[in-house]
């Protein structure tokens, strides 16, 4: 169970800061006025980096403000909040997927993955090779002319990852980048998530309100509470990686996370008195 009481905010740029890659200490944010909505309620989380952590829980419960946060998209109402010691902003050193591809529809695959490395001030020369180096990562070299109208909706998935990735970001920012696509795409798409990061070993976070999900991919899951969102506790995975190379499903420590996930996702949703399903009775039935 996470500590959340405030700690001392850490100085900007300090050595034990900057090591742990991203630290959010006792943050709240509000949205709209006065007193608003609280989206978050003194949230405290770090991730090292080079790790792959999960933020869990039930919707609306602010995942995705994190995501902002970190970016620098918005900044906190109290809090701190740091990116490698300083205070975070956009640019190359972060890369976001989000839920929707949002690819330019007038450009080609390869003219989407180059849109990301406008701002990196490279060479024409390299900015082409770094894009087909990340299309043949993600395996679509072959269709690198083709436009988004002509893709299945896995590989305008894959078309959105090239781009996050061609700067070569620190830090990957995941918005629930399979919920959109089909069961059986989004299993592949978790395979190549996971064998993109071994080579690239970003530091990342990941949305998602699966269980199956996050203690697939995750050396970390982060459950908040509804909202307003906080960590409530941290949970370490503990599968030995690569996890596509066995039936990870299959292991006892799977099954044991899967169950006890599942139950704290529950409880969370049925104490919260704005959840619809606040109260409910939705015990499994035994088995006879």
């Amino acid at each position: 169970m996470n500590d959340a009481s405030p700690r001392p905010a850490p100085d900007a740029g300090s050595e034990a800061d900057a090591g742990a890659g991203v630290v959010i200490d006792h943050v709240t944010v509000r949205f709209g006025q006065d007193p608003g909505h609280v989206a978050l309620r003194g949230l405290s989380l770090e991730a090292g980096p080079q790790t792959f952590t999960v933020l869990l829980g039930p919707s609306g419960c602010g995942k995705t403000t994190v995501l902002r946060l970190v970016d620098g998209l918005i900044a906190p109402d109290s809090g701190v909040v740091r990116v490698f010691g300083k205070p975070p902003k956009p640019g190359p050193r972060i890369g976001l997927v989000f839920q929707s591809y949002r690819l330019i529809p007038w450009a080609t695959v390869r003219g989407n993955v180059a849109f990301g490395l406008k701002a990196t001030g490279l060479s024409a020369q390299e900015r082409r090779d770094r894009v087909h180096r990340h299309l043949d990562l993600v395996g679509l070299a072959r269709v690198a002319d083709a436009y988004p109208r002509q893709l299945s909706g896995g590989m305008k998935q894959r078309v959105a990852l090239a781009r996050a990735l061609a700067p070569e970001p620190e830090i990957l920012l995941m918005d629930e980048p399979f919920a959109s696509i089909d069961a059986q795409t989004r299993e592949l798409m978790q395979i190549e998530l996971m064998r993109i990061w071994t080579v690239r070993r970003s530091l990342v976070l990941f949305v998602t309100h699966s269980v199956d999900e996050a203690i697939l991919l995750a050396d970390r899951v982060a459950l908040f509470s509804s909202a307003p969102g906080r960590v409530v506790e941290v949970v370490e995975v503990g599968l030995e990686r690569p996890r596509w190379a066995y039936d990870a499903r299959a292991e006892p420590r799977y099954v044991e996370l899967r169950r006890y996930l599942s139950g704290r996702m529950r409880e969370l949703v049925l104490s919260d008195p704005s959840s619809e399903f606040f109260g409910r009775d939705l015990t499994p039935p035994e088995d006879h």
